[in-house]
């Protein structure tokens, strides 16, 4: 590896989650001067913010032609969001779950998944298909909105306010201020993904592995690293329920949005490598749906629980570079996840489930 390469991808890195939080910081702010409600600023700002490295680098590697780069680091960032991310948080503390992530966003997440899986069979994703992503991403945050309204979520409107400083008396042509703030965001989002993506390119290279495994490895816990910061700082707060929906929220934001706006902008239609239909979307789903017999589980993840995921995350990673590289382990490691980690887990998370079932019955 070239010295070059590294400093392109850890000041593309720095760079990305430093726009995405002045991106965050200075939009909510403007927004709350227009007497937009925080909870509101919470639900789309925030949300997008969050998902802005993942946005940045995906698009700008559709528009350089690596489409293998753009879909990798989703489907990676979604595999690392619940297995690695969920998986630390977890052992710092026992995360809890909403009824409402069981009952309508681990879901629409799942259902995502598979739309994506569906749209991407035929090999890619074209404009055709990244209008219909979209288009589901405004349908979710417009059903969000509606539902906040509804339901009044005082506390965490007031949490989100304190957080952000958008209780604060604004002064004097702020709003200047915090339109500065936002086209600074925007400007280290944009240099960030294109150091990124240029460093991701070059460590491929060097490596010899495929633009798909940097962007499900190295580049996608890059782009997850603002989740991860989120989740963290939610659970060492006590505010655990945060810290799952942070996950959850990320992951739809990251198949409709991301990869919608991607398909839209890129000049071509975006490739989608066979290895990912077979092997990489599989998992993704799996992992979704996974979340259900385990959140449903006492509404919370345990501390076991999250050091699985770990470990499945570690198993992954390292399937990844086994197949890549063609490593000579490789059959043995698809022969014991065939035979004993694939049943095993199976079998554990129908007895998780129906033990779940049951309790609530």
């Amino acid at each position: 590896m070239t010295l070059m390469t590294l400093v392109y991808l850890i000041a593309g890195l720095v760079l990305l989650v430093a726009g995405a939080e002045v991106l965050v910081r200075g939009a909510s702010k403007l927004a709350a001067q227009f007497g937009i409600p925080p909870l509101i600023i919470g639900l789309t700002v925030v949300a997008f913010g969050t998902s802005a490295p993942e946005t940045a680098v995906s698009v700008q590697a559709a528009l350089n032609g690596s489409g293998d780069l753009a879909i990798g680091n989703v489907v990676g960032s979604n595999i690392a969001n619940v297995l690695l991310i969920l998986g630390l948080t977890a052992l710092i503390a026992p995360l809890t779950v909403s009824r409402q992530l069981i009952r309508l966003d681990i879901p629409i997440m799942i259902g995502a998944s598979l739309l994506v899986f569906a749209l991407a069979w035929d090999g890619s994703l074209s404009r055709l298909d990244g209008a219909l992503l979209f288009a589901g991403i405004l349908a979710y945050t417009a059903f969000l909105i509606i539902s906040s309204r509804r339901e009044k979520a005082r506390e965490g409107a007031d949490e989100f306010a304190t957080e952000f400083g958008l209780n604060e008396t604004p002064k004097p042509y702020a709003w200047l201020f915090n339109l500065g703030l936002i086209i600074a965001g925007l400007v280290l989002l944009v240099s960030g993904a294109n150091l990124l993506v240029e460093g991701a390119v070059s460590l491929a290279r060097v490596l010899g592995l495929s633009e798909l495994v940097i962007g499900l490895t190295v580049v996608a816990i890059g782009t997850s690293l603002p989740e991860l910061a989120t989740s963290l700082m939610a659970a060492l707060k006590g505010e655990r329920d945060i810290a799952v929906g942070n996950i959850v929220g990320s992951n739809i934001f990251n198949l409709l949005c991301v990869l919608g706006l991607a398909s839209l902008i890129a000049p071509s239609a975006i490739p989608v490598a066979a290895n990912a239909l077979a092997f990489d979307f599989p998992v993704m789903i799996a992992v979704a749906i996974a979340c259900l017999p385990i959140f449903f589980n006492g509404y919370c993840i345990k501390r076991w629980e999250g050091a699985v995921f770990i470990g499945y995350y570690a198993l992954y990673t390292v399937y990844l570079i086994f197949h890549s590289t063609g490593a000579p382990w490789l059959g043995a490691l698809q022969q014991a996840m065939y035979s004993f980690v694939l049943p095993l887990t199976a079998i554990t998370l129908a007895v998780i489930g129906a033990r779940a079932w049951q309790r609530q019955r």
